[in-house]
């Protein structure tokens, strides 16, 4: 069985890639990670395919005005080195190295992982722990979506068919902000389980906290219980165990039914505990 017939578009401008998405039905190539396996498979329907990668200024990234603002075609790859500073920078360089392999770093990028909103996905991950802000762009002008009400279901997002994802606004994390991940990641590509924090300390207590529960539900959430919990401590061990506990108890309420069970509870609060350990070791510090 042959693949499925594709008609290719190479835009240069992103009038001509809001023009290809006008039918609500033409797919956006910037990576083609995910995409072009699904599009050349055996059997696939034809399809309508806008290629970005000629569209000049879609490989921001830069800081601006206490964000960081990227791209469409920043790769996965650009997060490797020190280009980005501060907690956030840290925190980037720390899950990039989870994500696929040397290739897929070096071809897919940021923004198409998020379109994309893979449950388990590392980078739609980081946008609910930090925060972060989807600009869309499309028929009606330019909208920015919050992260957490942008990923709705598995693979589904507040993108409309028309809209291209133009950028991604992650906020710079403050002085005194340590980091940490920590997944159970077995044969996939992608983990089972993983939890993400990011905890400020300010005056030898917790100023600040943001723990992600990731793929356990249609997408990341915020272990809000258990940030709360942490709040006001001197991030000892027991206040982390404390934390932990609460997120496999109080917050794995929000994700679907296969993690309330004992054993995904518990695999959500050792990885709680695990990430936020390495988060209370860069936490306090000045940059």
């Amino acid at each position: 069985m042959r693949p499925a017939a594709v008609e290719y578009i190479a835009a240069r401008e992103v009038g001509e890639v809001l023009a290809a998405l006008a039918d609500g039905e033409t797919s956006v190539l910037a990576g083609g990670q995910s995409l072009v396996p699904v599009v050349t498979r055996p059997g696939a329907p034809p399809c309508r395919l806008v290629d970005i990668n000629r569209v000049g200024g879609f490989d921001t990234l830069a800081e601006d005005g206490g964000c960081l603002r990227v791209g469409p075609l920043v790769r996965h790859r650009a997060f490797e080195s020190g280009v980005v500073g501060g907690a956030l920078g840290d925190l980037l360089r720390v899950v990039v190295q989870h994500i696929g392999h040397p290739p897929i770093r070096a071809r897919g990028t940021m923004l198409g992982s998020l379109a994309y909103a893979h449950p388990a996905a590392e980078w739609p991950a980081v946008a609910v722990t930090v925060g972060a802000r989807m600009v869309l762009d499309g028929p009606d002008g330019r909208r920015t979506v919050p992260a957490d009400t942008f990923f709705t279901a598995p693979f589904t997002t507040a993108r409309r068919p028309q809209e291209l994802l133009v950028e991604a606004r992650l906020p710079t994390l403050p002085d005194g902000t340590g980091i940490g991940y920590a997944e159970d990641r077995r044969s996939s590509i992608y983990p089972q389980a993983a939890a993400m924090a990011a905890v400020t300390v300010t005056g030898g207590v917790v100023s600040a906290a943001a723990l992600c529960l990731v793929n356990s539900g249609p997408h990341p959430v915020r272990a809000t219980a258990a940030e709360n919990a942490l709040l006001g401590t001197t991030f000892s061990d027991t206040a982390i165990a404390a934390s932990a506990e609460v997120a496999a108890e109080q917050d794995t309420h929000r994700l679907d039914d296969d993690a309330t069970r004992p054993g995904r509870r518990q695999a959500y609060r050792v990885l709680a505990r695990r990430a936020l350990r390495h988060a209370r070791q860069g936490a306090g510090r000045c940059g």
